[in-house]
């Protein structure tokens, strides 16, 4: 998974993609762009080839700069690693992103500043198999992201404002088997 941040007209802005409603999983969500590994594939390999299968993103085009927490999923029992990178140029980019799969409906650029304006985000906690959970959610002008996005981006918000030097909320334990975390990339 990749988050990529740019400078935007704006301030830093952040990719996001709006899945297909044809999606067999997550219809209609907005995500980040990313996806499953291929045999012998980093997980920086991975999301840097899946953002170019997705939006056209040419993986010379951005500088990797770290990675966020791996946060694992209950309902889909995945694991992900994000990849943070920047975009080597201001925005716009050219040529410009556009979804190239039957993945994506919508490439979006959110500005960070507008996922902090006061009533964008709302945390819900849910019962879930595992007991209760913090569910967040960010409301745009004209998107919902909510879910294992929102939690990223609530943890990408966290780095750049620096907040989460001391954050044990993503020491996440949702796989009880320390052998489906990943190795160190």
């Amino acid at each position: 998974m990749l988050a990529l941040v740019a400078d935007g007209p704006h301030g830093a802005e952040v990719l996001l993609t709006r899945r297909s409603l044809e999606m067999r999983n997550h219809r209609g969500e907005v995500s980040f762009p990313g996806g499953r590994l291929d045999p012998g594939e980093s997980y920086m390999e991975a999301a840097l080839r899946e953002a170019h299968e997705e939006v056209g993103l040419h993986p010379s085009a951005v500088e990797v700069v770290g990675l966020l927490h791996p946060i694992g999923t209950w309902v889909s029992r995945s694991w992900i690693v994000p990849i943070v990178a920047r975009l080597r140029a201001p925005l716009p980019v050219v040529p410009e992103l556009r979804g190239l799969t039957n993945e994506v409906d919508r490439v979006l650029w959110v500005p960070l500043h507008d996922l902090t304006r006061p009533g964008t985000f709302r945390e819900e906690w849910w019962q879930t198999a595992l007991g209760a959970r913090p569910i967040y959610f960010f409301e745009l002008d004209d998107e919902t992201v909510w879910g294992v996005t929102a939690r990223l981006l609530y943890q990408l918000l966290r780095v750049a404002h620096d907040l989460a030097a001391d954050d044990d909320e993503f020491d996440d334990d949702e796989f009880d088997d320390e052998a489906e975390k990943p190795p160190a990339l």
